[in-house]
């Protein structure tokens, strides 16, 4: 068993009994009520699952383990000469709730490096789609074709006790995340660099080899990188791709077909696919004024304009937080250090001035302020990835230490399958009344 397996199982296998007791001894305790208004809305703000990862505050933003992204940019351990923390520093913490060492990074990271083949027939499947074929699709796909690779599966075909499915997860969860940017950087050069591929460098992390197979050995996207995985790793469990992931695995399937599910709720544009929205949308901002820089005052006329054809402005907006998101603030910080010149950071910087005042003017926003996709796609673009397409591509590789480590947990504490009631609209009117 690896160091960080016999780990973990030190950690949760204890907290699982701890829970048992826990919810013996208190399950009738009330929480909290909610209204027909929440269940017609998305359920929105209802108290329906644990996730242990991390919490959304809605004053204060993202905590991962109770530590702030300002905290975790300060304590997680960094590359040598960097400034930006290690995206396997931030999967630690998640797993283990503590932050780690030097050392413990430097195990994660090996024991990636040493997972992270991919097998030929889930390249030879990629091949067979079209290259007009989205990259999500194809990102999604992939996964599912690495399910032959499954070690819980084939573990509970064979039989297993229901206290040792964590066992087998583990392994699923550690090889799906290691070979992620492989397939990922593979999508990118087959549909983009004329099927040119890069043989990944194992000696590098794991967000500087996956800069590296998609091409870009300029330090400072790897340092982008290694900023860009962390910040989008998790974001509690209510949004999309962490639920749609929680729930196909509260069916006891397996890894792969989880993180499948969760990403094609990334897919969507209300949720990952929103970062190329934003980029979209600043471009056509741009060639609607003769592809100029506009003004504060340019950019106010075409928000209204947006907003007048029942448009929303992407990127603007968050379904719990109430304040700028401070995934938005980190990489605003990193602009400023590496690229403050940017053209389409200057007019990023401008939309953040102008944006808010209008939306807040309608009266009808609660979060007139930016989230984390108004800013990730003009960093890209700095750097040479200029295809918005792919973008969500690299947030669900992020996405994965988040989603992945959760369902990992799931696994170690029993979580039960997943089964709301749902009733009739006819039931809801008959309650109203009563």
């Amino acid at each position: 068993m690896d160091k960080l397996k016999e780990e973990f199982a030190r950690r949760a296998l204890p907290f699982s009994a701890q829970l048992k007791e826990f919810i013996k001894t208190n399950g009738d305790v009330v929480i909290g009520q909610y209204t027909i208004d929440q269940v017609y809305s998305g359920m929105k703000g209802m108290i329906g699952m644990v996730t242990e990862t991390s919490k959304l505050d809605p004053d204060e933003g993202i905590r991962f383990r109770g530590y702030s992204i300002p905290e975790l940019t300060a304590k997680l351990p960094k590359a040598p000469g960097g400034a930006e923390p290690l995206p396997e520093g931030i999967f630690y913490l998640m797993l283990m709730n503590e932050l780690p060492t030097d050392d413990d990074v430097t195990n994660v990271s090996n024991q990636w490096a040493r997972r992270s083949n991919v097998p030929k027939h889930v390249f030879d499947m990629l091949d067979a789609l079209p290259k007009t074929t989205h990259p999500m699709t194809q990102f999604s796909a992939a996964v599912l074709a690495l399910q032959t690779e499954s070690v819980f599966a084939a573990a509970y075909r064979k039989g297993l006790n229901k206290k040792d499915y964590w066992d087998p997860m583990y392994e699923d969860v550690m090889n799906l995340i290691a070979r992620l940017p492989r397939v990922a950087a593979y999508i990118y050069r087959r549909v983009y660099k004329n099927d040119v591929h890069i043989e990944p460098d194992p000696k590098l992390d794991w967000a500087a080899n996956f800069a590296h197979m998609l091409g870009y050995d300029d330090y400072d996207f790897k340092r982008l990188m290694r900023l860009y995985l962390t910040i989008h790793v998790d974001h509690e469990g209510g949004n999309v791709s962490a639920h749609a992931t929680h729930l196909v695995g509260s069916a006891l399937s397996d890894a792969y077909y989880s993180f499948s599910s969760g990403m094609n709720g990334l897919a969507g544009p209300l949720h990952g696919l929103a970062n190329q929205e934003v980029v979209r949308w600043i471009l056509d901002l741009k060639a609607y004024y003769n592809d100029q820089v506009p003004t504060k005052e340019q950019i106010a006329e075409y928000v209204k304009k947006t907003l007048s054809e029942g448009k929303v402005v992407p990127g603007y907006g968050h379904a719990v937080l109430r304040k700028t998101d401070p995934r938005y603030i980190a990489q605003r910080e990193f602009a400023l250090k590496y690229m403050p010149d940017d053209e389409l950071f200057k007019i990023v910087q401008n939309i953040y001035e102008v944006v808010p005042p209008i939306l807040s003017s309608m009266g009808k926003i609660k979060n007139p302020w930016p989230n984390v996709d108004a800013h990730s796609g003009v960093l890209l673009i700095h750097y040479g990835m200029v295809e918005y397409d792919f973008y969500t591509v690299l947030f669900g590789v992020s996405r994965a230490l988040g989603v992945l480590s959760s369902l990992l947990w799931d696994r170690a504490v029993a979580s039960p399958l997943e089964r709301p009631g749902s009733v009739t609209s006819e039931w809801m009117f008959e309650q109203a009344k009563k």
